[in-house]
This record gives C-alpha cells, structure tokens and sequence, in this order.
C-alpha cells in the first residue's frame, strides 16, 4: 500500500493483523502517525526516548530533531493513545540557547504531575540541562551542569527516589571524569554523588529498584570492564559494580535496565554475545547474569538499541534496529526462559509495516497497548509512532516511586475509566480513595495491608495493577528499651506480617514470632551489639528510631 501525505496528524495510515501462532495472541502493528507529516513535528526519534503516561492519559516524550519555527533542535511533544501529536516545546538547534538541545532520553513523570527530563548540551554553562515541563508545555530549567565535577551530556530523564528527591547521570565530564551518579531536590539543588574515574565509565540512565537504591549501566570502562558493566548506588551515593559484560555476554548496554516482575533485572546489549549482534539478558539482583537471546546476522534482527518493557502478560518486548537481508529492524516478544518470537519486520517505507531502525524502548499505556516509535521509514523518511496490540486489557499502574509506601502514605494511581469507581484495595484491604479524573485517582495505604496487588473496582470491570505494591513496614516503639541477651522484647508498629527476619544491633535474633500485624515478640540474640531493631518483611526493611541497648 502507497502512503501519502494525506496521512494527518493522527489516526493510523496502516493496520495489519497478524495471524495467532500457538499460544501467542494476535498482534495488531498499527502505524498511528508518519512523524514530519507537519511544519515543526518532531521527527527522527533516537535513543533513548522514554515515554511516560500523564495522569490525564495521554503519552510524553522528546525528540532529538524537530520542533517549530525551524528550531530543529528537538522536541518534548504529547502524543494521545489515538495518535494525535502535540509540540509542547521546542528546543533550538544553537547549543547556545539557554534551554538546551537535542534532548534524546524521553520524559519521566514526577508525583507532581510534571515531566522531567534532560539535555546533553546546551543550558548555562552550556554542558547540558535538566528541565521540567507541565502538560500544558510550561517549561522550566532546573540544573545546568557545569561540564567538570558535575560531568556533562545527560542522555537519560532523571527518575524519582522514595525520598522525592530526582536522581540521574551524566554521561561524561572534563578531566578525570567520566560520568557522575548526582541527586537533585525537587528545587533544583544539585549534589554529585558519585564520579566515574575511567575504569568504568559512561552511564546511561538509572532505574528505581524495589529494594530502594538504584540501578544501572555504563557503556564501556577500562581493563575487564571495556564492554560496559550493570552497577548499583544508594541514595547516600554507596556504588557496587554488579556485572562486567565479557564480549560473549554482551558488550555496550545502551538499553538500559529493568527490574522484572520476579524481582531479577533485564536489558539488552547492541554487540557482543556469540552472534556478535547484541544480546537479551536476565541478572540476578546479585549480579548473577544470563544470555537469553543471542542476535547475530541471521535474518532475525540484530542489534537492540533500545531496552526491553515487560508487559502485563509476563513477557518481555523489544526492537531490533536492523534486519540485513529481511528489513530494517524487528520488533520482538521474549520470555523470561529466552522463548523468543519475531513479531514484527519493519519494512521502510513500503510493505506490510513502515518504519526503519527502532531505537526507542517499547511502552506500555494502561490501556494494555503497547507504543514505540522508529528513527526512520514512513511516508516522509523521518520515522513512525506506531502501535503494538498484543490483545492484553487494561490494568492500573503507579506514578514513579509510588510501587511502596507505609500505612498512611497516599499514593497515585493511573488507569482509564476511573470516573465512578466503587472500591480501591491492597492485596484485598479495602483503601480510602479519591477520583480525581477518568485516568487519575488517589489512594491512602489501609491499616493491615500487605505486599500485592492493588485493584480497582469500575463500572467497566476490575482493573488490577502491573506491578506488586510492597507496604513497607515501620517500627514505632518497642519495651523494654535495654536488657541483656536472652530479654523478651515486644516490637510495635506496622506491616509486619510475612516478616522474616528481626535484627538488633545488626545480629540476626534467633527466636522472634509475629502475633499480628501490628506486634512482634523477639528475643535478643547471643553477640547482639547496642543498636538500632530491624524487622525485614516482604514489603521492605523497617530501622527503629531509637537504640536498643545490650547490657550484660
């Protein structure tokens, strides 16, 4: 089929279903809009180009080229699960405009209700920008970096910590860094937590892990750590390097990483494995990794530039950029035992599916639907926003560090068909609830509530979340205050249910019981040191805020 350029702002230009085979579901490839259709849209969309879901549905992220007024130095733009596009902002080719340029890492939404993202040049000094942006497009600079030991070119947005504080990368510096880990308040105040000296160096982004500290990769380093490597931090700037990718395991993770379902990590690397073509790979969170998918030149796309998301049925979905001798690139399904599938073959401009070189991670809208974008192909050779339908319902998600909470805390939640809600719960405890729009609502963690699913009662049906809520636990008291070892000591506060460990002074105590919820009874260990209690449940690690004291 011919496209032309009566393909408008949205709605799509090509819908092709794809026959089911076995147990997969059928696919839908739908291209929603030919990206340079219109004076000033953003085109060629490149690495990274996160997409993040507003609370009022619709989709954001940015494009490195583009925007009006001939700027042409990219854009931060809206995008409705129909397909319609929306320029917020335009960012001018001139690195000299102190609103930066080239913005290539996509958006991430704050508990705000913003977006939040960066600039690897531009700004003042001039060494890359961090910015905030409304819905409405109102947009402010948050943080220029200043080239040395804050380091410069920041590729991805930055990502939410559960202290509210932003947390991100820059990708190199002047002298002896190359890259640093910093911290940066909700006004802008930014602190460098961790310089890269070379042996590893150039980190892309960072993601939020379950356990609260951030993970990470870098693309290359010194000595073992040449091919890039998969790092933790704390939000006090502690660093562990987890994995140093050999060459056969991969090399140059540009894709980023995320933290699964199962608790493990997975990514793709755009080299290395033995294909030579990149890999798809799953890493225990002690830094155990596995191969799931070699790539090589075998027809079958190669070289996985952007990451995998994992959809609401279990599985894993990427893209390839290339397909020597089929097309130009794939998008694909894989399984966490590295069952894999070709779903897609992009076909440039002609054929069954327009598009060329995805580089940009697959989202998933709370729709169920999932949407990307390619750097080229289309009607106007600038790229495509498209659709993957892979047939899976609705659900309901959370807004960035919202996945846990104590009792009490309020958290947001995203969905659509929210208007009318009758009931809101946590692993079955029923929560008081606010609906603030058809595809936005509040909820208070309830007493009693434990690590699981929260769902959502609609007039249209039962919508259940994408991702385990875990109630973290808190200690508000415990008596007697001091004893010597073998004292029974009753432990009050919340969320302890499921509790499997309790610690005093950081000596694991051998006898404790959970009598509820609310208490625990514990006894004090042999070697127990004066110090704070711990109690570690499934939903997290509660600290007492006063010290036990061990006496003889």
């Amino acid at each position: 089929m011919r496209l032309t350029r009566l393909a408008r702002l949205h709605l799509l230009s090509v819908v092709i279903v794809i026959a089911s085979t076995g147990a997969l579901n059928a696919q839908t490839y739908t291209v929603l809009y030919n990206l340079g259709t219109a004076t000033g849209d953003p085109h060629t969309p490149a690495w990274m180009g996160l997409f993040a879901q507003g609370r009022d549905g619709n989709m954001y992220t940015t494009s490195t080229n583009g925007g009006v007024n001939n700027n042409e130095g990219g854009t931060a733009f809206q995008l409705s699960p129909a397909g319609k596009v929306t320029v917020l902002h335009s960012f001018a080719a001139n690195p000299k405009f102190n609103d930066g340029a080239f913005p290539q890492g996509g958006l991430m939404l704050g508990t705000d209700g913003n977006f939040y993202g960066t600039t690897p040049t531009g700004g003042i000094p001039g060494f890359g920008t961090v910015f905030k942006i409304t819905p409405s497009g109102k947009f402010t600079i948050m943080h220029g970096f200043n080239g040395v030991s804050e380091g410069e070119s920041p590729v991805a947005p930055p990502v939410q910590g559960n202290d509210g504080n932003f947390y991100g990368t820059t990708s190199n510096g002047g002298g002896d860094v190359f890259g640093t880990v910093y911290k940066m308040t909700p006004s802008g105040k930014l602190t460098t937590l961790f310089t890269f000296d070379g042996v590893i160096r150039y980190p892309t982004d960072l993601i939020l892990g379950t356990d609260g500290n951030f993970y990470g990769t870098t693309l290359g380093g010194s000595g073992t750590n040449v091919n890039g490597t998969i790092f933790k931090i704390t939000p006090h700037g502690k660093f562990t390097l987890l994995h140093s990718f050999n060459g056969t395991d991969g090399q140059r993770p540009m894709g980023g990483i995320i933290q699964a379902t199962d608790g493990n990590f997975y990514g793709t690397t755009r080299g290395g494995g033995s294909g030579g073509e990149g890999v798809a790979y799953k890493m225990t969170p002690a830094g155990v990794l596995t191969v799931l998918r070699n790539f090589a030149n075998d027809t079958f796309g190669l070289a996985p530039f952007a990451g995998l998301v994992q959809a609401t049925d279990g599985n894993f979905y990427g893209a390839t950029t290339s397909d020597p001798g089929v097309g130009f690139g794939t998008l694909f399904q894989l399984t966490s035992k590295g069952i894999f599938t070709d779903l897609v073959f992009l076909t440039n401009v002609v054929g069954k599916f327009p598009g060329a070189d995805p580089q940009v991670t697959l989202f998933q809208h709370t729709t169920g639907t999932l949407y990307g974008q390619t750097y080229g192909g289309g009607s106007q050779a600038k790229g495509v926003i498209y659709s993957l339908g892979m047939g899976l319902g609705p659900f309901v998600s959370f807004v960035g560090p919202d996945f846990s909470g104590k009792v009490g805390n309020t958290i947001e939640i995203l969905g659509q068909g929210l208007t009318g809600a009758t009931k809101v719960s946590f692993h079955g405890v029923s929560a008081t609830f606010s609906v603030v729009s058809d595809t936005y609502m509040t909820a208070v963690v309830p007493a009693g509530a434990t690590t699981g699913s929260v769902t959502v009662a609609t007039h249209g049906g039962k919508l259940t979340s994408n991702r385990v809520f875990r109630v973290t636990p808190a200690i508000l008291s415990f008596s007697p205050t001091s004893g010597p070892v073998g004292t029974q000591v009753t432990i009050t506060g919340t969320s302890f249910t499921g509790a499997k460990k309790v610690s005093f002074g950081g000596v694991k105590a051998i006898t404790f019981s959970v009598d509820s919820d609310i208490q625990i009874t514990a006894t004090v260990p042999t070697g127990a040191l004066t110090g704070k209690i711990q109690v570690f449940t499934p939903g997290g690690t509660a600290n007492s805020s006063g010290v036990f004291t061990v006496t003889q």
